[in-house]
């Protein structure tokens, strides 16, 4: 019996390990996100790119799935410009092959996304070649593709069941193994002179405690556990990423925005010269929903709000009320950001922050806005100073500087409002 409980010791060691293996495997399958991947490969590529056929640029399944250095394709999609600049020679080859025309830059893609659109290029590219065109002669060839979540499940089910009956044998063994000993320790007697022993509850507690590697195992993986929730949870602090609250109005952007193509600051006319982008005025609304869509409740809603009748189509100001919104992105107090100098200065499109706004039903928060989103943003993003008044007044001011002429604090921008009024 000791040799049977010594083999499934050792067996259940080598299911332990595997089940680890797994799991190792499993979490390294998992990295990338295809389903994220796609939504950012809509939003971003499908104007210039397609994965099967050549658009301006090439049919990216191929390219992609030949390229094995991912490291490489990140700063390729992320600033292509400054690869050709360094001259790389990979860079130089697919500038030159397709007659030096410029790709665009992607700064506002973090690592994690390109990640993902590059394993839904792929995912789908695989399953392109793995489903024969129509008409096709098929030749019987196995088409390799990667293993399906029901084969990881299944297997991970396997082990887990696996283990199971290891336990349940282990304590089958020891309980026999026991009741061997106990047999061969007492003498025999006569039924009527054996006493019934009491049962004790906490044996098998007992015996647990008793064991200090497995006392030990239990607490190092309770401290983990623990430790490992501690730090998401602070990690997460004040993150609300994908905060998607009810607004009063059910605007949609997807329609105005992407529909329509009405330009952002037509709504938000703040984004372009002031700190804040602003709530839109109802007024604008009224621009054109006095003649559009008069018969939608959700207009009714601004009417009440301006106290504005559409029957005789006048305002009384009585009845006017300002609209709840809620607001989405909301940074700390201590925390700084000027829309005007990342719109009008830096010539930052509005999708870099907010996202595929232009594809959003219901407005959510897109982006983390931590601290390390926006140091990562201000290291890729390259400073364009050729057209722009503001860098080129900069520029003339240090030049008066290494002259050694006087400069005051108004020529550095030091009579501009936001310097002092946050």
């Amino acid at each position: 019996m000791r040799n049977i409980s010594l083999i499934f010791k050792q067996f259940s060691r080598a299911v332990l390990l595997v089940a680890g293996f797994a799991a190792m495997g499993f979490s390294a399958h998992a990295q990338a996100d295809a389903a994220k991947g796609e939504a950012l490969f809509k939003a971003n590529c499908t104007a210039c790119h397609k994965i099967d056929q050549r658009m301006t640029g090439p049919a990216l399944g191929p390219t992609i799935s030949s390229e094995t250095d991912d490291k490489w394709l990140t700063k390729w999609i992320q600033n292509n410009q400054a690869l050709i600049a360094a001259k790389d020679p990979k860079a130089l080859k697919i500038y030159n092959e397709y007659n030096q025309a410029g790709m665009n830059v992607f700064t506002n893609l973090s690592d994690g996304d390109v990640a993902n659109i590059i394993a839904y290029v792929r995912e789908d590219w695989k399953k392109m070649q793995a489903t024969p065109a129509p008409g096709a002669a098929t030749n019987g060839a196995a088409t390799e593709s990667g293993p399906s979540n029901v084969v990881i499940f299944g297997l991970i089910g396997v082990i887990v069941i696996a283990l199971i009956v290891i336990l349940v044998l282990n304590r089958a063994i020891g309980t026999l193994e026991k009741i061997l000993i106990k047999k061969q320790a007492e003498p025999v007697v006569e039924e009527e002179e054996v006493e019934a022993e009491p049962v004790d509850r906490f044996a098998f507690v007992k015996r647990v405690a008793k064991n200090k590697k497995l006392v030990f195992f239990i607490i190092l993986c309770g401290t983990i556990a623990l430790g490992s929730l501690s730090w998401v949870t602070m990690w997460n602090t004040n993150v609300h990423q994908g905060y998607q609250p009810a607004q009063p109005i059910k605007y949609s952007h997807e329609l105005h925005a992407g529909v329509m193509k009405i330009n952002c600051q037509y709504c938000h006319v703040a984004a372009y010269k002031g700190k804040n982008a602003s709530i839109p005025s109802l007024n604008i609304c009224m621009n054109c929903h006095k003649v559009v869509k008069t018969e939608s409740p959700e207009i009714h809603k601004i009417y009440d709000a301006l106290g504005y009748d559409p029957q005789t189509q006048k305002y009384d100001s009585t009845k006017a009320k300002p609209i709840q919104w809620v607001r989405i992105h909301n940074l700390p107090d201590f925390a700084y950001f000027n829309h005007a100098q990342h719109v009008r200065v830096g010539g930052i499109e509005c999708q870099r922050c907010h996202g595929p706004i232009q594809t959003m039903k219901e407005v959510y928060q897109y982006s983390p806005l931590t601290m390390k989103w926006c140091i990562q943003c201000h290291k890729r993003t390259g400073v364009n100073g050729k057209g722009n008044a503001y860098y080129e007044s900069m520029l003339k001011v240090h030049d008066r500087i290494k002259k050694g002429e006087k400069v005051t604090e108004a020529e550095m921008g030091g009579l501009e409002c936001a310097k002092c009024h946050y």
